[in-house]
């Protein structure tokens, strides 16, 4: 039997953002309210398969212009909660500027391993740049980011070879990656009641750790989170921009005065937010 791992309570109060607020499941509530209101009047595709999962599916989001940069978002959760319709809402502004928006869900730990949710991402991205003319959004255009898992997602990404999964693939197949609150080691998560459903081990935790790979790619990032976030999370981002400066120079930080991690995500969906002008001037 697995012995189960002792609770690190400072790791714990770093890394588990439901204790930062009194009414987590409120302001989810909050966002699926949008998000509903949201679809109701977009141009949009949704719940399109891109593999066998139940949730292997995606969200389209389409401004209306020829050739605009796509805006591929990937939700957080700690690998383990969320969907991507509670984040619909992220788009609208994203939409009301000429950007085209795709949502990626996914298949939730401990029924999926960490491993199988990083490779159906990049099926899911695969499966944007080949279906791009039938979807009516640009192939040459394709923009990743994430938030929280989301953000890990993001750097691994960056981290593929994909010529290795398919010769017809450009090594830039991603124009520009912003991971936004993202995690790059893996080890600290293990300590606290959150690493219990991913069920990573020493060599698991090692591998699908972005700080101790390298980017496969010269794509520019940019690496961001909320300036009032927990150190857990500077520590995370800093030592992640630290090290990968070493082998991408197109590496770039940013901190969004004043929010925490979640509010990151509302300051994303808010047009006259610093982040989002700066992931907007960003976007190739």
């Amino acid at each position: 039997m697995k012995a189960t791992p002792t609770i690190d309570p400072e790791l714990e109060k770093g890394y588990n953002i439901r204790l930062l607020h009194n009414d987590f499941d409120g302001l989810i509530s909050s966002w699926e309210a949008r998000s509903k209101s949201f679809r109701e009047n977009a141009n949009c595709s949704l719940d399109l398969p891109y593999s066998d999962g139940e949730k292997d599916k995606l969200d389209i989001f389409r401004c209306g212009r020829l050739n605009a940069p796509l805006f591929v978002f990937v939700h957080g959760g700690y690998w383990q909660r969320g969907d991507k319709s509670i984040y619909s809402y992220i788009s609208e502004p994203f939409i009301k500027s000429g950007i085209d928006v795709a949502l990626i869900g996914y298949q939730l730990c401990p029924n999926a391993s960490m491993t199988n949710i990083v490779d159906k991402t990049r099926q899911a991205l695969i499966w944007l740049w080949k279906n791009a003319k039938a979807q009516s959004i640009s192939q040459d255009r394709i923009n990743f980011s994430g938030h929280s898992a989301g953000g890990h997602i993001t750097a691994m990404l960056l981290t593929t070879n994909w010529s290795e999964l398919d010769q017809s693939l450009p090594i830039d197949i991603i124009k520009a990656a912003i991971p936004l609150s993202g995690l790059y080691q893996l080890d600290p998560i293990r300590k606290t009641t959150i690493g219990e459903a991913l069920r990573l081990d020493d060599k698991e935790s090692h591998a699908l750790s972005p700080q101790f790979l390298r980017p496969n790619t010269n794509t520019p990032i940019l690496a961001a989170l909320g300036g009032g976030e927990t150190d857990a999370f500077h520590w995370q981002t800093n030592e992640f921009v630290k090290e990968w400066q070493r082998y991408q120079p197109q590496i770039e930080y940013f901190a969004e005065p004043d929010v925490g991690h979640m509010g990151l995500v509302e300051r994303l969906a808010t047009s006259d937010s610093e982040i989002f002008h700066k992931i907007k001037s960003f976007l190739r």
